[in-house]
């Protein structure tokens, strides 16, 4: 039996959850997939799934074994790829994850251009504001807006993502605008329930003008953090955005979401004076996994297509 058929077959299950899942991922009988992975835990001497008439699932000698094996097979793959083509073609699959916002818009136009220079990389991006399991679930690599605080994944920083606070002209004519981020404590705010702290909105003054401002005296710039309440809440910025633009409320929003509405004069940016506190647009992939040169390729042309975003550093109107 060839044991790198076998780990295919092993992964493919693991992958799908199933035997029959796993041989039409690989196109084979469930039969033969069912074979090779018998024969692998014969060669290895341990169980590596736990079956059930329902269900399979790995035993803990499982998920050791695909936390491993992935990255070999991804090594063997890349060996052979480089062996069939030129040494600087980038070839094979690349599965990634993103929020439904950011990866249904602008993250297809920054995969566009990677995908027409190199013809034999596939990639498949699935979308979910669910904070998935890379490993387990065969992920090489997540796009998240700002890198969860306890994650065991690598993270690299891909570039700024500014929030602004905005709302719709029609809004604005029925309650005012804030002219300092404690006046938010009396508007209709739109909550995003995907961030780490939803209902505190961070602010530093941009000159010392709105410092005094909101300070009452001349003193050093520091950080504004205010509390806010609204009745509106979700956890996708485009489904906030969509709601500031129906006059609803007021919204915390990433630069990309908006920029277009407040350029068209759809939506209108407040408190400019004073920047939210960013977060960072950024790569995360599992530490215990080779790295495929196609995987890096891929990282490095998203930090160059983002830095040079133009809602990256927005023009003052935002």
């Amino acid at each position: 039996m060839d044991r790198i058929e076998a780990m295919r077959a092993f992964l493919a299950v693991a992958q799908e959850g199933s035997f029959t899942g796993g041989a039409r991922r690989l196109g084979l009988s469930t039969k033969l997939v069912s074979k090779r992975v018998a024969a692998l835990e014969a060669r290895l001497g341990a169980q590596l799934f736990a079956r059930t008439t329902r269900s399979v699932s790995l035993t803990d000698a499982g998920q050791t074994y695909r936390d491993r094996a992935g990255g070999l097979i991804d090594q063997f793959d890349e060996l052979d790829a480089t062996l069939r083509a030129r040494q600087d073609t980038l070839a094979g699959q690349i599965r990634i994850t993103a929020p439904t916002g950011f990866g249904s818009h602008p993250l297809p136009d920054a995969l566009a251009p990677f995908i027409e220079r190199n013809r034999q990389v596939e990639v498949q991006l699935f979308l979910s504001n669910a904070r998935l399991d890379l490993a387990a679930e065969g992920y090489d690599l997540a796009i998240r807006v700002g890198a969860p605080a306890d994650s065991s994944m690598i993270v690299r920083r891909l570039a700024p993502m500014p929030f602004v606070i905005c709302a719709a002209p029609d809004y604005l004519a029925r309650a005012g605008a804030p002219r300092r981020p404690s006046d938010l404590s009396h508007h209709e705010c739109l909550i995003d329930e995907s961030l780490a702290e939803p209902r505190i909105w961070r602010f530093r003054p941009v000159n010392d003008r709105s410092a005094r401002n909101d300070r009452g005296g001349s003193r050093p710039k520091r950080e504004v953090a205010v509390r806010v309440a609204g009745r509106l809440r979700a956890n996708a910025p485009a489904a906030l955005a969509g709601l500031a633009l129906a006059g609803a409320g007021v919204a915390r929003s990433p630069a990309y979401a908006v920029a277009d509405a407040i350029h068209e004069g759809r939506l209108t940016s407040l408190l400019t004076d004073y920047a939210s506190a960013d977060a960072a647009l950024c790569a995360l992939y599992p530490p215990n996994r080779h790295l495929p040169t196609r995987v890096r390729a891929l990282i490095d042309h998203l930090a160059d297509h983002f830095s040079a975003a133009p809602w990256v550093t927005p023009d003052p109107v935002l």
